[in-house]
């Protein structure tokens, strides 16, 4: 992918959340929460904190949506990242 993000923001790729519960039911597309953790994808040359690859937690409505490629992908400021999941 050719991105690359100015100022102090990032590319993430959200993480799919499983749509069933553990009692196996089904959760619609549409009654789901968007979760709040995802993949780096590419970061600015000012982040020192994040590599590719890293997880992350972000805010609920962080970010700004872009398509790249036909994907979906964010746009977030490091300051409405929380931290990396080890």
């Amino acid at each position: 992918m050719n991105f690359q993000p100015l100022g102090k923001r990032v590319l993430v790729k959200r993480v799919e959340e499983a749509n069933t519960t553990a009692s196996g039911i089904i959760i619609p597309d549409n009654a789901q929460e968007k979760p709040s953790r995802g993949e780096v994808v590419a970061v600015s040359s000012e982040v020192k904190e994040l590599l590719c690859g890293d997880k992350v937690l972000f805010g609920k409505f962080s970010g700004s949506e872009v398509s790249l490629n036909g994907e979906k992908f964010l746009v977030i400021d490091m300051e409405d990242i929380f931290g990396i999941i080890k």
